[in-house]
């Protein structure tokens, strides 16, 4: 196993149930646990639970004279092979992202040099909130810090959406992974980083510009490579899909942000970069830091463009083999192949997104594939099926490519 020694975090919210049985599984598959509980937490369930669960005293506070006597919370940062906080609220991920050290918990994540995987738990308006996904960026850019979900469904309030914690079973499969066996299939060996879904442009706190993109497809092409025996990073803009099993995802919201997310995805290593974000060409020139206000009959807006991800990926002295996506509603293969050619693409993925039943927000899809020397009609068929093709496609070009 990757770690032997879990020291668990919980914070406050009602998932925080769904930590005793991980607890349990966690020792049942012969861990050591050890449990830390915020104040939050305290109020959803007792310290005596996890005590008896973990066959150790849980530590609830920074200030506990008979603990810090020895310095506790350094104590506890040594000890662990690996720091797990599940739930993990929203407040919580603000104060982690800012680095505070405020109660024992946070305490102990400024002071361990131990990885940490943080499993979110909150309601889903509260997950899409700017300010949150603001604190989700920076911890998916924090290297010591691995975003665990969340998963997506019906939530105690009654709401439905992305939010939910990781049932406990996901979990503790990812606490115990062993050191994978030697991959296989088409893409086994290679790194692939993916984008996809839409960006958000702020306006103003509440406002943004966006598009109709529902992520479908590229978390489709995530799947279907992982499932081929690639390493799959996936750089996500806000979707309502869970992530595909496997494969790591960093949230982000913004076209600056996806950027960011995508180089350095691409320094720590990439054999292929598949764009099929909907990125937004233009954001507001200038963000307003309060609402505003409905004055007056009409309202103009300033707009700037954004950096291209793709063509900055594309080139890159080191630049992977790059796949980019083109959506149009006419003139769909000049318009694509014009795009590979200028931005000195490997392949281009284009789609008719007028076409009804496909496209954006849809399970079906048709695509033409455009390469230098050819192209490939797939579809219509459900974008999984399609995704597996594009798998194989890349695969053997990509493979040329790098034997000529």
């Amino acid at each position: 196993m990757a770690a032997k020694r879990i020291l668990l975090g919980i914070t406050g919210g009602i998932a925080a149930y769904k930590s005793a049985e991980l607890v349990r599984l966690l020792k049942k598959a012969g861990l050591e646990v050890r449990v830390v509980m915020t104040r939050g937490a305290e109020a959803f369930i007792t310290p005596l639970t996890f005590q008896a669960l973990s066959g150790e005293p849980v530590r609830t506070s920074l200030l506990d004279p008979e603990a810090e006597a020895g310095m506790g919370h350094i104590e506890l940062a040594k000890w662990a092979d690996q720091v797990v906080v599940a739930p993990a609220s929203a407040d919580f991920l603000a104060r982690l992202a800012q680095g505070m050290a405020d109660d024992l918990l946070t305490t102990v994540c400024c002071a361990t040099e131990a990885p940490i995987a943080v499993a979110p738990a909150m309601n889903q308006a509260m997950w899409k909130n700017f300010r949150t996904q603001r604190n989700v960026q920076l911890l998916t850019e924090d290297p010591q810090i691995t975003l665990w979900g969340p998963d997506q469904g019906e939530q105690a309030c009654g709401d439905t959406g992305p939010g939910r914690m990781l049932e406990p079973e996901a979990l503790a499969r990812l606490v115990m992974a062993s050191p994978e066996p030697p991959a296989t299939g088409v893409l086994a060996g290679r790194r692939l980083v993916i984008t996809a879904g839409p960006t958000r442009e702020p306006i103003d706190p509440v406002r943004y510009i966006s598009n109709h993109s529902s992520g479908k497809m590229g978390y489709a092409i995530a799947r279907a490579a992982a499932a081929a025996g690639a390493r799959v990073l996936l750089v996500s803009g806000p979707v309502n899909l869970p992530a595909p099993e496997g494969v790591e995802v960093r949230p982000v919201v913004t076209a600056e942000d996806m950027l960011r997310a995508s180089e350095r995805a691409v320094t720590e290593g990439c054999d292929v970069f598949i764009a099929t974000a909907a990125v937004a060409d233009y954001r507001p020139e200038n963000c307003a830091g309060d609402k505003i206000k409905k004055t007056s009959e009409a309202m103009s807006l300033a707009l700037v463009r954004n950096p291209d991800t793709l063509a900055t990926i594309a080139a890159r002295p080191d630049a992977p083999f790059t796949v980019g996506f083109a959506a149009e509603t006419t003139d769909v293969a000049r318009y694509a192949t014009d795009k590979m050619q200028r931005k000195k693409l490997n392949m281009i993925v284009a789609n008719d997104v007028s076409a009804p039943g496909l496209g954006f927000n849809s399970d079906q899809n048709a695509v033409t594939v455009f390469w230098p020397e050819g192209q490939e009609s797939i579809g219509p068929d459900s974008k999984q099926a399609i995704a597996e093709r594009l798998v194989t496609l890349i695969a053997s070009h990509s493979d040329r490519i790098e034997n000529a």
